[in-house]
Protein backbone atom coordinates (compact mmCIF):
# COMPACT_ATOMS: atom_id res chain seq x y z
CA UNK A 1 0.00 0.00 0.00
CA UNK A 2 1.63 3.49 -0.75
CA UNK A 3 1.38 5.54 2.06
CA UNK A 4 -0.21 8.90 2.41
CA UNK A 5 1.81 10.97 4.82
CA UNK A 6 4.63 13.09 2.93
CA UNK A 7 8.65 12.35 3.50
CA UNK A 8 10.14 14.03 6.22
CA UNK A 9 11.23 17.11 5.10
CA UNK A 10 15.34 18.29 5.44
CA UNK A 11 14.15 21.97 6.21
CA UNK A 12 11.14 23.09 8.28
CA UNK A 13 8.38 24.08 5.47
CA UNK A 14 6.90 27.15 5.22
CA UNK A 15 2.66 27.80 4.93
CA UNK A 16 0.72 29.62 2.08
CA UNK A 17 0.73 32.24 4.51
CA UNK A 18 4.40 32.66 5.84
CA UNK A 19 5.50 35.21 2.97
CA UNK A 20 2.68 37.81 3.20
CA UNK A 21 3.27 37.91 7.04
CA UNK A 22 7.08 38.97 6.61
CA UNK A 23 6.83 41.31 3.25
CA UNK A 24 3.10 42.27 4.22
CA UNK A 25 2.07 42.51 7.98
CA UNK A 26 5.35 43.15 9.38
CA UNK A 27 5.28 47.05 7.96
CA UNK A 28 1.97 47.18 7.84
CA UNK A 29 1.66 46.55 11.60
CA UNK A 30 4.42 48.68 12.12
CA UNK A 31 2.80 51.84 10.50
CA UNK A 32 -0.47 51.18 11.63
CA UNK A 33 1.13 51.06 15.51
CA UNK A 34 3.75 53.41 14.64
CA UNK A 35 6.53 51.20 15.81
CA UNK A 36 10.08 50.62 14.43
CA UNK A 37 10.36 47.21 12.28
CA UNK A 38 11.76 44.28 14.27
CA UNK A 39 12.15 40.36 12.83
CA UNK A 40 9.25 38.22 14.35
CA UNK A 41 10.59 35.65 17.11
CA UNK A 42 10.47 32.14 14.93
CA UNK A 43 10.20 28.53 16.01
CA UNK A 44 10.05 25.05 14.24
CA UNK A 45 6.66 23.74 14.87
CA UNK A 46 5.41 20.35 13.64
CA UNK A 47 8.31 20.78 10.67
CA UNK A 48 6.60 24.14 10.01
CA UNK A 49 8.79 27.27 9.94
CA UNK A 50 6.55 29.24 12.30
CA UNK A 51 6.05 33.23 14.04
CA UNK A 52 6.00 32.58 17.93
CA UNK A 53 5.02 36.34 17.70
CA UNK A 54 5.20 39.24 14.82
CA UNK A 55 6.14 42.83 15.74
CA UNK A 56 3.82 43.03 18.98
CA UNK A 57 4.89 41.01 22.26
CA UNK A 58 3.12 37.44 23.29
CA UNK A 59 1.87 38.49 25.57
CA UNK A 60 0.22 42.25 23.58
CA UNK A 61 -0.62 39.13 20.84
CA UNK A 62 -2.16 37.18 24.15
CA UNK A 63 -4.83 39.67 25.22
CA UNK A 64 -6.58 40.11 21.53
CA UNK A 65 -8.70 37.64 21.79
CA UNK A 66 -10.76 39.56 24.17
CA UNK A 67 -11.80 41.87 21.11
CA UNK A 68 -10.72 39.61 18.24
CA UNK A 69 -7.93 37.51 17.23
CA UNK A 70 -6.37 36.09 13.96
CA UNK A 71 -4.36 33.16 13.68
CA UNK A 72 -2.02 31.17 10.84
CA UNK A 73 -3.47 27.34 11.05
CA UNK A 74 -2.41 26.55 7.88
CA UNK A 75 0.46 24.07 9.43
CA UNK A 76 -2.59 21.75 10.26
CA UNK A 77 -3.54 18.92 7.52
CA UNK A 78 -6.67 18.52 5.94
CA UNK A 79 -7.35 14.91 5.13
CA UNK A 80 -10.13 13.83 3.10
CA UNK A 81 -11.83 9.87 3.35
CA UNK A 82 -14.49 9.05 0.63
CA UNK A 83 -16.38 5.92 -0.27
CA UNK A 84 -19.07 3.84 0.88
CA UNK A 85 -16.54 1.90 3.71
CA UNK A 86 -15.58 5.48 5.31
CA UNK A 87 -17.47 5.59 7.79
CA UNK A 88 -16.95 2.25 8.88
CA UNK A 89 -13.65 2.76 8.93
CA UNK A 90 -13.17 6.29 10.60
CA UNK A 91 -15.80 4.48 12.84
CA UNK A 92 -13.57 1.45 14.34
CA UNK A 93 -11.00 3.65 14.26
CA UNK A 94 -11.52 6.83 16.35
CA UNK A 95 -13.31 6.92 19.70
CA UNK A 96 -15.88 9.48 18.45
CA UNK A 97 -19.07 7.80 17.44
CA UNK A 98 -18.66 8.86 13.25
CA UNK A 99 -21.24 6.76 12.53
CA UNK A 100 -23.70 8.39 13.95
CA UNK A 101 -22.64 12.28 12.75
CA UNK A 102 -24.87 14.43 10.79
CA UNK A 103 -23.64 16.11 7.34
CA UNK A 104 -22.41 19.42 8.62
CA UNK A 105 -21.34 18.25 12.12
CA UNK A 106 -17.85 18.48 13.35
CA UNK A 107 -16.58 16.03 16.60
CA UNK A 108 -13.59 16.58 18.71
CA UNK A 109 -11.55 13.41 19.30
CA UNK A 110 -8.60 11.48 19.58
CA UNK A 111 -6.54 9.03 17.80
CA UNK A 112 -4.86 6.38 19.95
CA UNK A 113 -2.85 3.84 19.62
CA UNK A 114 -3.65 -0.15 20.65
CA UNK A 115 -2.21 1.04 23.89
CA UNK A 116 -4.59 3.92 24.76
CA UNK A 117 -1.85 6.68 24.16
CA UNK A 118 -2.74 9.63 22.49
CA UNK A 119 -1.12 9.73 18.55
CA UNK A 120 -3.42 13.08 17.72
CA UNK A 121 -6.25 15.12 18.57
CA UNK A 122 -8.30 16.12 15.86
CA UNK A 123 -11.62 17.66 14.31
CA UNK A 124 -13.73 15.16 11.96
CA UNK A 125 -16.26 16.85 9.54
CA UNK A 126 -18.82 15.04 8.12
CA UNK A 127 -19.04 16.59 4.17
CA UNK A 128 -21.82 14.02 2.67
CA UNK A 129 -22.55 10.62 3.50
CA UNK A 130 -19.69 8.94 2.28
CA UNK A 131 -16.94 11.71 2.65
CA UNK A 132 -15.15 13.19 6.02
CA UNK A 133 -12.38 15.55 6.37
CA UNK A 134 -10.58 15.06 9.14
CA UNK A 135 -8.26 18.44 10.61
CA UNK A 136 -4.87 17.13 12.25
CA UNK A 137 -1.97 18.68 14.25
CA UNK A 138 1.39 20.17 12.73
CA UNK A 139 3.43 17.67 11.44
CA UNK A 140 0.90 14.37 11.70
CA UNK A 141 0.98 14.30 7.70
CA UNK A 142 4.48 13.36 7.57
CA UNK A 143 5.58 9.25 7.43
CA UNK A 144 9.10 8.53 7.47
CA UNK A 145 12.68 9.10 9.51
CA UNK A 146 14.03 12.40 9.86
CA UNK A 147 15.86 14.63 12.21
CA UNK A 148 13.51 16.34 14.41
CA UNK A 149 15.39 19.17 17.01
CA UNK A 150 18.55 17.19 16.70
CA UNK A 151 17.31 13.56 17.38
CA UNK A 152 16.18 11.11 14.60
CA UNK A 153 12.62 10.08 14.79
CA UNK A 154 10.54 7.42 12.64
CA UNK A 155 7.10 9.28 11.90
CA UNK A 156 3.71 7.83 10.61
CA UNK A 157 0.93 10.29 9.50
CA UNK A 158 -2.82 9.66 10.69
CA UNK A 159 -3.57 8.64 7.46
CA UNK A 160 -1.56 5.70 7.45
CA UNK A 161 -2.21 5.21 11.06
CA UNK A 162 -5.82 4.59 10.26
CA UNK A 163 -5.23 2.95 6.74
CA UNK A 164 -3.34 -0.05 8.67
CA UNK A 165 -6.80 -0.54 9.80
CA UNK A 166 -8.25 -0.45 6.48
CA UNK A 167 -9.79 -4.27 5.48
CA UNK A 168 -8.75 -5.57 2.00
CA UNK A 169 -12.37 -5.20 0.32
CA UNK A 170 -13.38 -1.81 1.85
CA UNK A 171 -14.00 1.34 -0.66
CA UNK A 172 -12.01 3.75 1.15
CA UNK A 173 -10.61 6.45 -0.92
CA UNK A 174 -7.55 8.62 1.54
CA UNK A 175 -6.51 11.84 -0.04
CA UNK A 176 -4.08 14.85 1.78
CA UNK A 177 -6.29 18.60 0.22
CA UNK A 178 -4.03 20.74 2.56
CA UNK A 179 -2.17 22.41 -0.38
CA UNK A 180 -5.87 23.36 -1.86
CA UNK A 181 -6.64 24.83 1.78
CA UNK A 182 -5.25 27.65 3.68
CA UNK A 183 -6.63 27.67 7.21
CA UNK A 184 -7.32 31.11 9.51
CA UNK A 185 -8.70 31.03 12.27
CA UNK A 186 -10.97 34.00 13.94
CA UNK A 187 -11.62 34.12 17.48
CA UNK A 188 -13.20 36.45 20.46
CA UNK A 189 -16.38 38.39 20.55
CA UNK A 190 -15.43 40.96 17.24
CA UNK A 191 -15.10 37.38 15.27
CA UNK A 192 -18.91 37.49 13.90
CA UNK A 193 -19.07 41.09 12.90
CA UNK A 194 -15.34 40.18 11.31
CA UNK A 195 -16.68 37.46 9.19
CA UNK A 196 -20.48 38.84 8.24
CA UNK A 197 -18.72 42.13 6.83
CA UNK A 198 -16.37 40.57 4.72
CA UNK A 199 -18.53 37.13 3.46
CA UNK A 200 -22.19 38.46 4.74
CA UNK A 201 -24.08 37.02 7.38
CA UNK A 202 -25.50 33.61 5.56
CA UNK A 203 -22.42 32.42 5.74
CA UNK A 204 -22.67 32.32 9.64
CA UNK A 205 -26.47 30.67 9.26
CA UNK A 206 -27.64 27.65 10.41
CA UNK A 207 -27.64 25.54 7.22
CA UNK A 208 -30.87 23.11 8.40
CA UNK A 209 -32.72 26.60 9.38
CA UNK A 210 -31.60 29.58 7.85
CA UNK A 211 -33.79 32.09 10.39
CA UNK A 212 -30.63 30.78 13.60
CA UNK A 213 -27.52 31.23 13.56
CA UNK A 214 -25.03 28.41 12.91
CA UNK A 215 -25.06 25.58 15.81
CA UNK A 216 -21.67 25.15 18.12
CA UNK A 217 -19.65 22.70 16.45
CA UNK A 218 -21.16 22.79 12.87
CA UNK A 219 -19.64 23.69 9.88
CA UNK A 220 -20.64 25.56 6.75
CA UNK A 221 -19.74 25.31 3.34
CA UNK A 222 -19.80 28.49 0.73
CA UNK A 223 -19.02 30.10 -2.02
CA UNK A 224 -17.23 33.90 -2.49
CA UNK A 225 -16.34 35.45 -5.62
CA UNK A 226 -16.13 31.51 -7.29
CA UNK A 227 -13.63 30.07 -4.56
CA UNK A 228 -15.37 27.19 -2.35
CA UNK A 229 -14.97 27.90 1.38
CA UNK A 230 -15.05 25.54 4.51
CA UNK A 231 -15.92 27.55 8.10
CA UNK A 232 -16.36 25.59 11.08
CA UNK A 233 -17.75 27.26 14.65
CA UNK A 234 -15.32 24.50 16.45
CA UNK A 235 -13.90 27.41 19.52
CA UNK A 236 -10.65 26.87 18.24
CA UNK A 237 -9.75 28.96 21.82
CA UNK A 238 -13.08 27.87 23.98
CA UNK A 239 -14.57 31.68 23.00
CA UNK A 240 -17.27 32.54 20.33
CA UNK A 241 -15.19 32.36 16.74
CA UNK A 242 -14.25 30.12 13.79
CA UNK A 243 -12.09 28.60 11.74
CA UNK A 244 -11.76 29.11 8.00
CA UNK A 245 -10.64 27.10 5.09
CA UNK A 246 -9.84 28.96 2.43
CA UNK A 247 -9.32 28.23 -1.19
CA UNK A 248 -5.25 28.07 -1.52
CA UNK A 249 -5.31 30.71 -5.00
CA UNK A 250 -6.91 33.30 -2.91
CA UNK A 251 -5.69 32.85 0.61
CA UNK A 252 -3.12 35.36 0.40
CA UNK A 253 -5.28 38.06 -0.37
CA UNK A 254 -8.12 36.95 1.86
CA UNK A 255 -5.54 36.66 4.84
CA UNK A 256 -4.91 40.19 4.16
CA UNK A 257 -8.62 41.37 3.99
CA UNK A 258 -9.55 39.54 7.22
CA UNK A 259 -6.06 41.00 9.10
CA UNK A 260 -6.67 44.38 8.17
CA UNK A 261 -10.18 43.87 9.31
CA UNK A 262 -9.50 42.17 13.07
CA UNK A 263 -6.80 45.51 13.10
CA UNK A 264 -9.53 48.06 12.66
CA UNK A 265 -11.54 46.56 15.25
CA UNK A 266 -8.68 46.46 17.93
CA UNK A 267 -7.28 43.32 17.06
CA UNK A 268 -3.98 41.60 15.84
CA UNK A 269 -2.36 38.51 14.36
CA UNK A 270 -1.47 36.16 17.00
CA UNK A 271 1.42 33.53 16.48
CA UNK A 272 1.85 30.25 18.51
CA UNK A 273 3.06 32.08 22.31
CA UNK A 274 -0.21 33.63 22.30
CA UNK A 275 -2.13 30.73 20.45
CA UNK A 276 -0.71 28.73 23.55
CA UNK A 277 -1.92 31.13 26.19
CA UNK A 278 -5.63 31.46 24.36
CA UNK A 279 -6.10 27.37 24.55
CA UNK A 280 -4.47 27.11 28.10
CA UNK A 281 -6.73 30.10 29.36
CA UNK A 282 -9.88 28.74 27.86
CA UNK A 283 -12.54 28.37 30.27
CA UNK A 284 -12.31 26.62 33.64
CA UNK A 285 -10.04 23.78 32.78
CA UNK A 286 -8.21 24.91 29.51
CA UNK A 287 -7.41 22.88 26.42
CA UNK A 288 -4.58 20.13 26.43
CA UNK A 289 -1.91 20.49 23.77
CA UNK A 290 -0.70 17.91 21.70
CA UNK A 291 2.32 16.42 22.80
CA UNK A 292 2.46 18.15 25.95
CA UNK A 293 -0.97 17.00 27.75
CA UNK A 294 -1.30 14.43 25.25
CA UNK A 295 1.44 11.94 24.81
CA UNK A 296 1.44 8.57 23.15
CA UNK A 297 2.69 6.93 26.15
CA UNK A 298 -0.01 8.65 28.42
CA UNK A 299 -3.80 7.56 28.69
CA UNK A 300 -6.08 10.52 28.05
CA UNK A 301 -9.12 8.94 31.00
CA UNK A 302 -9.80 12.28 33.40
CA UNK A 303 -8.46 14.79 30.75
CA UNK A 304 -10.72 17.67 30.26
CA UNK A 305 -12.29 17.01 26.76
CA UNK A 306 -12.35 13.01 27.43
CA UNK A 307 -15.78 12.72 27.31
CA UNK A 308 -16.31 14.45 24.33
CA UNK A 309 -14.01 12.76 22.64
CA UNK A 310 -14.91 9.19 23.31
CA UNK A 311 -18.16 6.92 23.22
CA UNK A 312 -17.66 4.36 25.38
CA UNK A 313 -20.65 2.41 24.31
CA UNK A 314 -19.05 1.82 20.95
CA UNK A 315 -18.20 -2.27 20.65
CA UNK A 316 -14.84 -1.56 19.31
CA UNK A 317 -11.97 1.18 18.70
CA UNK A 318 -8.69 1.23 18.79
CA UNK A 319 -7.45 1.16 21.88
CA UNK A 320 -11.27 1.08 23.46
CA UNK A 321 -9.83 -1.99 25.52
CA UNK A 322 -6.69 0.12 26.93
CA UNK A 323 -9.02 2.67 27.94
CA UNK A 324 -11.83 0.55 29.50
CA UNK A 325 -8.59 -1.25 31.23
CA UNK A 326 -7.88 1.72 32.89
CA UNK A 327 -11.34 2.97 33.81
CA UNK A 328 -12.48 -0.22 35.36
CA UNK A 329 -8.80 0.09 37.71
CA UNK A 330 -10.37 2.84 38.90
CA UNK A 331 -8.04 5.72 37.32
CA UNK A 332 -6.98 8.59 40.19
CA UNK A 333 -5.06 10.58 37.32
CA UNK A 334 -6.38 13.80 36.80
CA UNK A 335 -5.69 17.16 34.33
CA UNK A 336 -6.04 20.23 36.42
CA UNK A 337 -5.76 24.06 35.57
CA UNK A 338 -2.81 25.72 37.55
CA UNK A 339 -2.01 29.60 38.43
CA UNK A 340 1.30 30.24 39.48
CA UNK A 341 3.99 33.42 40.28
CA UNK A 342 6.02 31.98 37.42
CA UNK A 343 6.49 29.48 34.51
CA UNK A 344 6.31 26.14 36.02
CA UNK A 345 6.64 23.55 33.16
CA UNK A 346 8.18 20.29 33.85
CA UNK A 347 8.43 21.15 37.38
CA UNK A 348 6.62 18.93 39.91
CA UNK A 349 3.52 19.64 41.92
CA UNK A 350 3.52 19.33 46.05
CA UNK A 351 0.27 19.55 47.54
CA UNK A 352 0.56 19.50 51.56
CA UNK A 353 4.62 18.87 51.32
CA UNK A 354 3.77 15.57 48.90
CA UNK A 355 4.54 15.40 45.08
CA UNK A 356 1.28 14.56 43.05
CA UNK A 357 1.78 15.35 39.42
CA UNK A 358 3.44 17.62 37.36
CA UNK A 359 2.86 20.38 35.46
CA UNK A 360 2.99 20.23 31.18
CA UNK A 361 2.38 23.64 29.29
CA UNK A 362 3.29 27.04 31.28
CA UNK A 363 2.95 30.10 30.21
CA UNK A 364 2.69 34.00 31.36
CA UNK A 365 -0.51 35.10 30.92
CA UNK A 366 -2.32 38.51 30.79
CA UNK A 367 -6.03 37.55 31.39
CA UNK A 368 -5.56 36.36 34.70
CA UNK A 369 -7.21 38.69 36.50
CA UNK A 370 -5.87 40.79 39.83
CA UNK A 371 -7.41 39.12 42.49
CA UNK A 372 -6.51 35.65 41.05
CA UNK A 373 -2.84 36.66 41.24
CA UNK A 374 -3.19 38.33 44.32
CA UNK A 375 -4.70 34.70 46.27
CA UNK A 376 -1.33 33.31 44.74
CA UNK A 377 0.22 34.81 47.95
CA UNK A 378 3.37 35.78 45.96
CA UNK A 379 5.71 38.38 46.87
CA UNK A 380 6.99 38.81 43.79
CA UNK A 381 6.45 42.32 42.79
CA UNK A 382 5.75 41.38 38.91
CA UNK A 383 2.54 39.26 39.73
CA UNK A 384 0.58 41.60 42.40
CA UNK A 385 -1.50 44.87 41.41
CA UNK A 386 -3.02 46.19 38.40
CA UNK A 387 -0.34 45.49 35.49
CA UNK A 388 1.17 42.21 36.99
CA UNK A 389 1.16 38.97 35.47
CA UNK A 390 0.53 35.49 36.69
CA UNK A 391 1.62 32.14 34.47
CA UNK A 392 -1.37 29.43 33.84
CA UNK A 393 -0.44 25.93 33.00
CA UNK A 394 -1.80 22.45 32.88
CA UNK A 395 -0.74 19.68 35.46
CA UNK A 396 -1.11 15.65 35.27
CA UNK A 397 -1.66 14.61 39.06
CA UNK A 398 -1.47 11.33 40.48
CA UNK A 399 -4.74 11.90 41.90
CA UNK A 400 -7.98 14.22 41.84
CA UNK A 401 -7.49 17.30 44.31
CA UNK A 402 -11.01 17.95 44.27
CA UNK A 403 -13.89 16.27 46.36
CA UNK A 404 -16.66 15.08 44.84
CA UNK A 405 -20.56 15.04 45.23
CA UNK A 406 -23.02 11.80 44.56
CA UNK A 407 -22.84 11.59 41.04
CA UNK A 408 -18.90 12.10 40.61
CA UNK A 409 -18.30 14.92 39.90
CA UNK A 410 -15.80 17.73 40.76
CA UNK A 411 -16.97 20.38 43.45
CA UNK A 412 -15.65 23.35 42.45
CA UNK A 413 -17.58 25.89 44.27
CA UNK A 414 -18.42 26.21 47.72
CA UNK A 415 -20.66 28.34 48.75
CA UNK A 416 -20.17 30.82 45.80
CA UNK A 417 -16.85 30.99 46.03
CA UNK A 418 -14.29 29.04 43.37
CA UNK A 419 -12.28 26.23 45.16
CA UNK A 420 -8.85 26.71 45.18
CA UNK A 421 -6.11 24.19 46.22
CA UNK A 422 -2.48 25.81 46.87
CA UNK A 423 0.12 24.07 45.34
CA UNK A 424 4.07 24.42 45.49
CA UNK A 425 6.38 23.92 42.18
CA UNK A 426 9.67 22.21 42.65
CA UNK A 427 12.56 20.88 40.70
CA UNK A 428 13.24 17.68 41.96
CA UNK A 429 16.67 15.86 42.17
CA UNK A 430 17.06 12.23 40.76
CA UNK A 431 14.69 10.80 43.40
CA UNK A 432 12.18 12.94 43.37
CA UNK A 433 13.22 15.24 46.40
CA UNK A 434 12.53 18.61 45.71
CA UNK A 435 15.44 20.94 45.42
CA UNK A 436 16.04 24.85 45.47
CA UNK A 437 13.13 27.31 45.94
CA UNK A 438 9.49 26.87 45.49
CA UNK A 439 7.64 28.04 42.62
CA UNK A 440 3.86 29.37 44.49
CA UNK A 441 0.56 28.54 42.90
CA UNK A 442 -2.98 27.18 42.99
CA UNK A 443 -5.29 24.45 41.46
CA UNK A 444 -7.85 26.78 40.25
CA UNK A 445 -11.72 25.46 39.96
CA UNK A 446 -12.73 28.16 38.33
CA UNK A 447 -9.86 29.01 35.21
CA UNK A 448 -8.65 31.81 33.61
CA UNK A 449 -11.74 33.11 31.27
CA UNK A 450 -15.02 32.03 30.64
CA UNK A 451 -15.79 29.37 27.74
CA UNK A 452 -17.81 31.51 25.57
CA UNK A 453 -17.45 29.24 22.19
CA UNK A 454 -20.87 27.47 22.59
CA UNK A 455 -22.76 30.56 23.98
CA UNK A 456 -25.57 31.84 21.68
CA UNK A 457 -24.32 34.06 19.20
CA UNK A 458 -27.24 36.25 19.64
CA UNK A 459 -24.56 37.65 22.69
CA UNK A 460 -22.20 38.77 19.75
CA UNK A 461 -24.21 39.28 16.22
CA UNK A 462 -24.49 42.95 16.96
CA UNK A 463 -21.74 44.31 18.52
Amino acid sequence: MSKIGFDFPTQPRKTILSEVEEQWYMPFLAKKLNREMTSMKKSNFGQYDMAVNYLTSVIEEAQAVEKVAVYNIDHMAQVRFTGKDSVALLDRTLPANVASMKIGQCKYTLLLNEEGGVQDDLIIMRVTEEEFILVINAGHDLTGRGIDHGHEVQVISDADRILNYKKDDEDVIVEDISADLAKIDVQGPYSYKLISELYGKDVLRNRSNPDKNMGFFTFNEFDYEGQHYFISRTGYTNRWGWELYVPAKVAVEQYKRIIEKAVELGGLLVGLGGRDENRLSAGNVGLPLMGQEYKPEWSPVNAPLFNAAFDLNKEYFVGKEAIMKVIDEGCTRKMVLVISEGIVVDRDVFLAGKRVGICTSSINSPNVSQEKREFIGSKRGSVNGQDGLAAIGLCWLDINPFEVDSEGNDILEIDGKAVRIPVEFFKTDAEGNPKGKAVLGYISGDGVTPGTAPRPLKKIENL
